[in-house]
């Protein structure tokens, strides 16, 4: 496996200096028809300026000769290297890819459509160039295959599966680690680093969202009712210890249960309670 290598270039400035030299003995051969001098200089001035490169921040040239890797360039500036080089730019800045829509199954068989951000950059240039074929498609391909993978292990929520640690919807940070681990355990070969990665697209598939909508609310329901029952219970149970404490009035136990059904249907009751006045005794 190729390892990145530093190449330290010559400076271009000294080498602008030889081809302007150069073309001055060239220009000096023609004027003094001394045609010697232009059919020596000019293969001369063009292997020099075959070797000029301009490196700009945050890129890198990889240089190959006849096969073999020699080194890469990443010190910005301008430099003079061997004509004979193959080179390869290289950027080194840091890219977005805003992954499509995919649509998979999670880990309980529900269909649910993911999407990810991933930020990642080139960090070994001889691995991006040498150990893939193109390492902007292998980082296409890899990553909407992390993404399925994560689907596959995680439930979109535990409303199925209560033991369930992560969740799509609700891991969120630890989700995000895990996408983000996994990627860079795929592109390291590819000598690429990831910076970050989040989910930026998560919902159940067409087919089961309404389903899927009417069971959340139906759970949401069943939630705020517990909450009301817990609720009414407390209050009915303060009421009878209040009414026992100040002695307002003495409830047999058949009296007790009836005020306990009242008070139940006005507390948990969803619509508007008519009151029914009673004119007559306690018992009729």
């Amino acid at each position: 496996m190729n390892k990145e290598s530093t190449l330290k270039p010559m400076s271009g400035y000294g080498m602008l200096f030889v081809s302007l030299l150069c073309i001055g003995v060239i220009v000096a051969g023609f004027i003094f028809k001394v045609l010697a001098l232009p059919f020596v200089f000019i293969p001369v001035l063009i292997f020099v300026v075959r070797g000029f490169i301009i490196i700009n921040p945050n890129e890198a040239n990889v240089m190959v000769l006849f096969g073999t890797y020699k080194g890469t360039v990443k010190e910005s500036g301008f430099h003079w290297v061997n004509p004979l080089y193959l080179r390869t730019f290289i950027s080194l800045r840091a890219r977005n890819m805003n992954g499509q829509s995919l649509k998979v199954n999670d880990k309980i068989g529900n269909p649910v459509e993911i999407a990810a951000v991933i930020v990642w950059q080139v960090e070994d240039t001889a691995k991006a160039v040498f150990e893939v074929d193109d390492y902007n498609k292998y980082v296409n391909i890899q990553s909407e295959a992390a993404v399925r993978h994560l689907a596959g292990i995680c439930p979109y929520d535990n409303f199925e599966d209560e033991n369930a640690d992560v969740t799509l919807r609700g891991g969120d940070n630890k989700v995000n680690e895990l996408l983000e681990a996994e990627l860079n355990e795929r592109l390291s070969p590819a000598g690429i680093k990831v910076m970050e990665a989040r989910i930026s697209h998560l919902a159940y598939a067409q087919e089961i969202a309404g389903a899927m909508l009417r069971r959340q609310q139906a759970t949401a329901v069943v939630a705020a009712r517990r909450l009301i029952v817990e609720g009414a219970v407390g209050m009915v149970e303060m009421a009878l210890a209040k009414l026992s404490e100040r002695e307002i009035v003495h409830l047999d136990e058949e009296r007790k249960a009836a005020m306990v059904s009242n008070l139940l249907v006005v507390l948990c009751g969803d619509k508007e309670v008519n009151p029914v006045v009673n004119t007559g005794t306690l018992h009729h």
